[in-house]
This record gives C-alpha cells, sequence and structure tokens, in this order.
C-alpha cells in the first residue's frame, strides 16, 4: 500500500512537471529569458535583458543611418486615463505588449500598431499611489503575461487572447500598498516588490509560479520581520527573520519601517542572484528611528530559490533625505569580474562586486552633494556632514513643532530616480539621467496612522542652475570621469537605451526622443512625440529591419511633488501614446 502510495505522488509530481514544461513550450521560456541580451529579434525583461544593461546588439540604425528613422506607427491609449507613462514595452513573436497608467495593457501588432487586445484593471476608490498612476512594464512566461496593479494586486493573462489566467494579492492597499514596477522573471520564479514606502508598509520581496501564481517564497526588506516559504498546499512555514531585531531599529519603529522595493529588480545569470534596490526608511524624520535602519536604503542581493539575502550594500544608512535606494543595479563585466553598478538617489554612483557586494568605487555623478563628502572606500560608509541633517523637532530650544531646516542637495527626488540609465560594453561607459537640484527640508512630529502618509518632514525644491536641470551624462565606471553630457532644462525622467550603432536614446519632458554618439555625445536625431518622454525606448529586428520603441505620456512624480521645479514645466502636455520607428528605404 505504501509502495502504491509513493508511486501515485510520483507520477502526480511528474504530470505537474510536464505540464510546467509544455507550458514553457508552448511559450516563453527561462532559457529565452536568460538570452534576452543577446536575441535582437524580443524584448522579454526589464531592462532589454535580466542585467539591466538596456544594450541593443542591433546596429542597422546607427550614426551614418540614423537621419533616416521616422516614425512607422504611433497608437494612444486612449481615453481620460492619460497621467504619467512610465511603461517599456515588451516584444515576443512579433507582438508587443505595454502597459499604461490606471493599470492597463494592451497586446499590439509589433509592426503596424493594431489593437490586439487590452484588459483594463477595475480600481477601487481609495487606493493612494505615492508618484501618480504609473506602471513601468510587465514580465512574460510561457504562455502569460504578468503586471501589477496600483491596488496591489497581480493579473497573468493569456498572451494571444488577454484572458485572466491567474490574479493574486499582493497586500492591502487601504494600508498604502501599491504595486508599480514591472515584474522579473528569474530561473522560472516570478519576482515582486511592494510600493507604499511614503506609508509605513514593510518592503518585501516575493517569489511565485508564474504559471500558476502560487507563492513560493517572501522576504522582508527589514530587519525584524519574519520570512517564508509556501507548501504545495499555500501553507506559509517560517524562514528565518530577516536580520536582528532591534539591532539597527529603536523599539517598535521596525514595524512600520518602509524599504519599499518600488522598482523591481535584477537578475545576473552568472552569479545567480537576484538584486532588489530598497526605498527610504518610515518615516523620513530620521530622529524617530536612531540606528543604520537596515535594510533600508540599500542593494540586497537574494537567493532566487530560497529568497535568503546573500549580502547588502547600504547606500544611505539612517536616511534623512528620501533618498531610497531602489535605483536599478546594473551587472557587467570590469577588468576581468562581474561586477554592478547603481547611480543611487542620494548623488553617489556605486560599483560592487556582484557576488559579494564589496565596495569597489564610488564617487558623485552629480554637481552638488551635501549630506556626505564622500564614500570610504575601504568600509563602504559615507563620510555623512553631520550639520546638513534635517533638525530633531524636539530638540532642546525648540516648540516641538518644527526642526531645524537645511539645504540639502540633491533634492529628495534625487541625482537619479527611476528613469534607468543604460549601459554599453562598446564604450564601456554608462549613460545616466541625471538632474541637478537640491532641497530645503525640515523634520516635525509623526505618529503612524494605517493608510494615511507617514512622513514627519517638509521640503521645498529649487534647481541649482539656470540653464538647466536634467543631464544625460556618460560616466567611466572606473575612474568616475563625465566623458559628455548633453544638457537638458526640464529635469530628466525617462530612461536611456544605448547600442551596438554607437547610439543612445533617451527622452525628454519637452517631448523629444533623442539620439547621441555614444563616443561623443552629439545629438544626431531627435522626435517630437507630443507629450514628455518619461519612459525608457527599446530596440528589436523583425522582418530583417530594426525598429525602435518609446511610450510618450507626460507625468510621474515630478509635476506632484516639484515644488519652484514643477512650476518650470506646467505647461507640459500630458498624453499617452506609444511610437515605433524604423529605417525610411529610399
Amino acid at each position: 500500500m505504501k509502495r502504491k502510495w509513493l508511486t501515485t505522488l510520483v507520477l502526480m509530481a511528474c504530470a505537474q512537471m510536464g505540464a510546467h514544461t509544455a507550458a514553457q513550450a508552448a511559450g516563453v521560456t527561462t532559457a529565452m529569458i536568460e538570452n534576452d541580451a543577446k536575441n535582437p529579434t524580443s524584448v522579454l525583461s526589464w531592462g532589454m535583458g535580466t542585467e539591466g544593461q538596456r544594450y541593443s546588439v542591433l546596429d542597422k540604425v546607427n550614426v551614418s543611418t540614423v537621419k533616416n528613422l521616422v516614425p512607422v506607427w504611433s497608437m494612444s491609449f486612449g481615453g481620460e486615463k492619460q497621467r504619467g507613462q512610465e511603461s517599456q514595452p515588451l516584444i515576443h513573436e512579433g507582438k508587443m505588449y505595454v502597459t499604461a497608467s490606471y493599470s492597463r495593457i494592451y497586446a499590439l501588432d509589433a509592426r503596424t500598431g493594431k489593437k490586439l487586445w487590452k484588459y483594463e484593471h477595475r480600481l477601487p476608490e481609495g487606493i493612494m499611489p505615492c508618484c501618480d498612476v504609473v506602471n513601468r512594464g510587465a514580465a512574460i512566461y510561457g504562455n502569460v503575461v504578468i503586471f501589477g496593479t496600483l491596488d496591489a494586486q497581480l493579473v497573468a493573462l493569456d498572451k494571444d487572447t488577454g484572458k485572466v489566467v491567474w490574479r493574486d494579492k499582493i497586500d492591502d492597499y487601504k494600508a498604502g500598498y501599491s504595486y508599480t514596477a514591472a515584474p522579473l522573471i528569474a530561473e522560472g520564479l516570478l519576482l515582486t516588490g511592494v510600493s507604499g514606502g511614503e506609508f509605513g508598509v514593510v518592503g518585501r520581496v516575493e517569489a511565485r509560479d508564474p504559471l500558476t501564481g502560487k507563492m513560493v517564497w517572501s522576504r522582508p526588506m527589514i530587519e525584524g520581520h519574519m520570512g517564508h516559504k509556501f507548501d504545495k498546499d499555500g501553507k506559509a512555514i517560517d524562514n528565518g527573520i530577516t536580520g536582528t531585531t532591534n539591532a539597527t531599529w529603536p523599539g517598535e519603529t521596525w514595524k512600520t519601517g518602509g524599504a519599499a522595493t518600488w522598482l523591481g529588480g535584477s537578475y545576473d545569470a552568472t552569479t545567480k542572484l537576484a538584486y532588489f534596490g530598497t526605498g527610504n526608511p518610515g518615516p523620513w524624520n530620521s530622529h524617530v528611528r536612531k540606528g543604520d535602519n537596515l535594510y533600508s536604503a540599500s542593494t540586497v542581493a537574494l537567493d532566487v530559490k530560497t529568497g535568503q539575502i546573500k549580502w547588502h550594500y547600504q547606500t544611505t544608512p539612517n536616511d534623512g533625505w528620501d533618498y531610497d535606494g531602489v535605483n536599478e543595479f546594473v551587472t557587467f563585466d570590469m577588468d576581468g569580474k562581474r561586477v554592478g553598478a547603481k547611480a543611487d538617489r542620494n548623488g553617489f554612483f556605486y560599483v560592487n562586486d556582484a557576488a559579494t557586494g564589496k565596495l569597489i568605487n564610488a564617487f558623485p555623478f552629480v554637481k552638488k552633494v551635501t549630506w556626505a563628502t564622500s564614500i570610504d572606500l575601504k568600509t563602504g560608509k559615507p563620510n555623512l556632514d553631520p550639520t546638513n541633517r534635517p533638525g530633531d523637532p524636539t530638540a532642546a530650544g525648540g516648540d516641538g513643532t518644527k526642526g531645524k531646516a537645511v539645504f540639502s542637495a540633491p533634492g529628495f527626488l534625487g541625482g537619479k530616480n527611476q528613469m534607468p540609465m543604460a549601459y554599453s560594453p562598446k564604450t564601456g561607459l554608462f549613460y545616466v539621467p541625471t538632474n541637478e537640484w537640491g532641497m530645503d527640508i525640515w523634520n516635525e512630529p509623526i505618529t503612524y496612522k494605517k493608510g494615511a502618509a507617514y512622513l514627519g518632514a517638509g521640503f521645498t525644491i529649487k534647481p541649482l542652475f539656470d540653464d538647466h536641470i536634467g543631464s544625460l551624462r556618460a560616466i567611466d565606471p572606473k575612474t568616475g570621469k563625465v566623458v559628455w553630457e548633453v544638457k537638458n532644462e526640464a529635469p530628466l525622467w525617462g530612461g536611456v537605451m544605448t547600442t551596438a550603432g554607437n547610439l543612445v536614446f533617451w527622452g525628454t519632458p519637452e517631448g523629444y526622443l533623442k539620439a547621441a554618439d555614444a563616443t561623443t555625445g552629439k545629438v544626431v536625431w531627435e522626435f517630437q512625440t507630443g507629450s514628455g518622454v518619461v519612459a525608457p525606448p527599446v530596440a528589436w529586428e523583425q522582418d530583417g529591419e530594426q525598429f525602435i520603441s518609446v511610450v510618450s505620456g507626460w507625468g510621474g512624480a515630478v509635476p506632484l511633488w516639484g515644488g519652484e521645479v514643477a512650476k518650470k514645466v506646467n505647461l507640459l502636455e500630458q498624453g499617452g501614446s506609444v511610437w515605433v520607428f524604423k529605417l525610411h528605404k529610399n
């Protein structure tokens, strides 16, 4: 009887594995995703490869031919639901999958723009997105396309029909949780984070079966919280506490510690690690939570199969400026070693060993940084300027309502924010969309209330220069040298792509998609899309032709939070459309 029971279990397991394999064979496989950066005919991941380099191997569009780049089609997202469009499209078998504001996703014919299907998530009243109603993209695996929603759900759709295959709740939107990132597929698992750091949520990374939505593991990003793995019935089993309770968080502050993983992650098949950045600790008032506040404002490297933290590197200990640490960790080869780079919101560019996290290099990539004078390369710690921390509102001599204000740079929107940078293995340079601004910032008393903003700070953002705020910079990760830059009057809020054609593509809030010579920075092409570009471009090859696409639609955090900066760009028009370009045939 026992043998018969074991045989039955084995047969059931084999049947499940067979079904999973068959589903992969019918669509996108793990191997295809790991080869994404080298395959010119598809874009299967946010980052044009799970490493996040945003480098296209295509070279038909190059410095000599780009002058012949013309629009092929444009599709409007339609309706009154415009706002910020930060999505990166995916391309598979001649189809484009692109998300839009207010939790929508479209499947389009990539050659013609014909709409194949559309899914519009029904959002409840009372959602609380911090920084506009954006969505940054989808993931694709097997026969499903998966994206997250502003009410903190994941939705998987049949890639051919748009019908819902599964849906799962991430967390309670009434507590401030939301989801705006593009999910990550790594080693056959769906990895997602959470948004909502301004509401006292607890950041985490979760792994699911992408074909069924079943949970595999969950790893909190604040020490003191329990991680979990899940059995075949979906029951949570304790999988170790993150860090050590109260080691770097006083009292019960860890319970509402923030560290939202709101930009998503990257994965490197060489190290077998997934990398997620964590956001600001909560509240902004750092005097409430004295200590380093791990693992907020950090890069965290995770074992994909188990969710265990293999290493971490904290860029802003005891963050008091809302500098986060979510910016993408891009892996690449340097001097025979696999390393990763991050242009952090705090104004410093970091290079770490991708396998161990050891700091290799760190330098400022913006012109004014006030909160720290430098990064100690031996300890990895910032050399803080104690006079630049906003004052404690409860300090002696004050009235208890407002701490001493300081002028800090960068402003809390960062030297770089959500807009991803790109790396070219041809030039060895990173192409970083930067912003030069500062802020007056002060602390205020604050207590946690579920679903309410959890800041304890006031601020006013100010531009630093008269002629520009944004600047696209070509940066050498070995030396920290800015090889060239292209200034922009308005802040840059869109991502970057570089190509084997020695080009760099990026968008501006003024509505232009631009291309520059990757070596010299000379702008060699531009096109007006009709609304601000706050999304990253992509490239692919179809029927022997190279296509380039970008989503256009002004919005995001700048017009909502930008203070004096927002006033400078309040004439920019909203929109919502996808543009596709190719070379004109003479």
